[in-house]
């Protein structure tokens, strides 16, 4: 009998049930701070293959022979055997930027090459494909190039013919559809005929691009990030700014004007994790800083370029610029301001002018650095704000604490950024997922009358900073969101918030985890995602207090809780995380009103277990649900489900 006893006692702990009803109080007459429009914000950067045979909806991967190694991603087969070649020239001296290209020579015959894409090609049935080449001919050749769209079986799918004619260089286009859809393609280019032709930038871009611009950004991808409403555009890193020594660094100025102008460069993650080596990783720029501006103002975020200071990545060379050569770096950031805000008749406001963009893009944020510290950071940072305001004095300059939330380097920055009334401090955290619940009050004591935060980057690790092992789960998920009511509570001090890394290829990534998963045709948002996307579509104008017991909800037997005023709408908010494995009732009482609406709105993300995903099959299997509940006067009744995110939006 005590054996059974025992055990029905064990089964009784084990399954989810429902506490005593909580009784919290929102003081909705009582607002403590505003909520920045640029509360909820996207932080991208060129990690995971998320621009090249990512975002950057191109097709063709080398497409101008500037890797390392220049026909990587390309194979060569003739027929008849021997009656052809292919020489990659270089003519540095006239045209340094995109030196290399393809001679080709064909003798009576035929010889073809084949590019394999970005881990194969996505392609779609029905769909228009627009190809591209920048060709001469030599004297007295005919050559014609053949393009073939194939499948994984290497079956032609789609074809046009492109006959180059002249001995000068010259951009030559042609558009064809595929009659297949295919996660595996590959691009075939066949020179026939008899003689010889130089060709480079080739180049083959999917009909259905975000608003369908040539050349421009993946649909899918892009739209994902227009549902989250973001409030602001973090660009293009991350470690890709700093570089791993400064040869590599971002420089914003060969990411602009005529792309097969524009400087390639090496991704700095190619071969930075030696569980993810990836050799043919690189940045076209094709996704440069025009095109990041431009994606900015589609999605109605404010842009915030993050500008090398002079300093390599210091977890590899920590190369620096010695304070007397700054002034290069320095001006390449008044010169940025200047192409986002200038007018047509500066240099860089007419080049923005010229790409076609002749209304200024508004900038108002410029960050100095990504995750730099020591003296050697702040010295520099001082000498780049004093020039930045000097010349701009509205633009608000954002400053880093390096790449932990704590320890001697992180103190000694907020020490010196306080004394020189740094504006914003970036703050990063890659911590395990009982971190972020516990840290859920950590805003709570920080100064109201210092630098305003900026969560630059964060992410629950379920296994380990930077591990493989990592996953999206629901665990890490609901840990965010505890901690994030405490960004949102903190609101006087807490201004900018987003997670990172942004985008991961399924096939090509190097970080996990990852809020953004795709393939070369899907993509989808992880449980991460969705919790990003509830808050930010749900963040409202005002944060007001919402007590139990007359404390804040910290999590309090597993409670997170905080509570805002939308204006526009003139409703009541409630974010409510239960990360219990019980189901708790809530009665929420709303003072400073007279009356709720009778009814209200209910979001709910729920999982039964912690190890729960979303994947590219199953693309929404834990995502909100929208539901009808019912208000009495000024109280709502909430049942929160075990290990659930539940938000409520009530009229007043």
């Amino acid at each position: 009998m005590k054996h059974i006893q025992t055990l029905l006692a064990a089964v009784a702990f084990a399954l989810p049930c429902t506490l005593g009803a909580q009784n919290l109080v929102v003081k909705a007459n009582a607002p403590i701070a505003d909520i920045q429009p640029t509360m909820y914000g996207i932080f991208f950067e060129d990690i995971n293959f998320g621009a090249d045979g990512g975002i950057y909806a191109e097709l063709v991967k080398n497409r101008s022979f500037e890797f390392y190694k220049p026909l990587m991603g390309w194979t060569t087969a003739m027929a008849p055997e021997g009656v052809g070649s292919v020489l990659i020239n270089n003519r540095e001296d006239a045209q340094s930027a995109n030196p290399r290209y393809a001679a080709i020579k064909v003798n009576g015959g035929q010889l073809s090459m084949v590019n394999e894409g970005f881990r194969g090609m996505g392609i779609k049935a029905n769909l228009d494909y627009h190809f591209s080449v920048w060709a001469r001919q030599k004297e007295q050749s005919n050559l014609s190039l053949v393009v073939e769209l194939k499948n994984a079986k290497g079956e032609v799918v789609g074809s046009t013919t492109v006959t180059p004619q002249g001995t000068e260089w010259k951009k030559y286009t042609a558009s064809f559809k595929s009659s297949q859809t295919d996660a595996k393609g590959q691009l075939s280019v066949t020179f026939k005929g008899q003689g010889a032709m130089d060709v480079d930038m080739v180049s083959l871009f999917p009909g259905d691009t975000w608003k369908n611009r040539p050349g421009g950004l993946r649909a899918d991808l892009v739209q994902l990030l227009a549902d989250l409403k973001p409030g602001f555009l973090r660009f293009p890193g991350g470690c890709i700014v700093e570089g791993h020594d400064l040869s590599v660094r971002y420089q914003w100025k060969k990411t602009v004007g005529p792309i097969e102008e524009r400087e390639m460069i090496v991704n700095r993650w190619n071969t930075e994790f030696a569980h993810r080596l990836t050799p043919d990783y690189y940045q076209t720029f094709g996704l440069g800083y025009y095109e990041y501006f431009l994606l900015s103002e589609d999605l109605g975020a404010e842009p915030l370029p993050i500008m090398n200071c002079g300093m390599a990545c210091q977890f590899n060379t920590g190369e620096v610029v010695p304070m007397d050569q700054l002034d290069p770096y320095i001006q390449d950031v008044l010169d940025l301001i200047e192409f986002a805000n200038g007018d047509v008749t500066t240099q860089w406001g007419k080049l923005r002018a010229d790409m076609g963009h002749p209304a200024p893009f508004n900038l108002k944020y410029v960050g100095v650095g990504n995750e730099q510290w020591g003296t050697q950071y702040i010295e520099r940072f001082v000498v780049f704000e004093k020039a930045i305001k000097a010349k701009y004095p509205n633009i608000i300059v954002v400053t880093g604490s390096g790449p932990f939330p704590d320890g001697a380097d992180f103190d000694y920055a907020w020490g010196e950024l306080k004394k020189m009334n740094a504006e914003i401090v970036d703050e990063h955290y890659y911590r395990s997922p009982q971190w972020f619940r516990d840290n859920a009050t950590r805003y709570d004591s920080y100064d109201r009358k210092g630098p305003k935060v900026f969560a630059g980057e964060y992410a629950a690790q379920s296994v380990a900073i930077a591990s493989p092992d990592n996953k999206n789960n629901w665990d890490c998920a609901l840990s965010e969101a505890a901690f994030m009511t405490g960004l949102e509570r903190n609101a006087e001090v807490v201004t900018l918030t987003s997670y990172a890394p942004l985008f991961a290829h399924v096939e090509a990534w190097q970080w996990t985890p990852d809020m953004i998963w795709f393939d070369n045709l899907r993509s989808m948002g992880t449980v991460n995602y969705y919790v990003q996307k509830m808050y930010s579509n749900n963040a409202g104008h005002q944060v007001v207090p919402m007590l139990l017991d007359g404390k804040a909800i910290t999590g309090q037997e597993g409670l997170y809780a905080t509570a805002a005023l939308d204006k526009e709408t003139n409703e009541v908010i409630l974010k409510l995380v239960n990360t219990s494995n019980q189901s708790k009732t809530t009665n929420v009482a709303v003072e400073g009103v007279k009356k709720l609406a009778s009814r209200g709105k209910q979001i709910v993300m729920q999982a039964d277990s912690k190890d729960a995903m979303n994947t590219l099959d199953e693309p929404t299997k834990i995502s909100p649900v929208e539901s009808v509940i019912k208000v009495s006067g000024n109280k709502v009744n909430v049942t929160l489900q075990p290990m659930s995110f539940t938000v409520v939006r009530v009229k007043k």
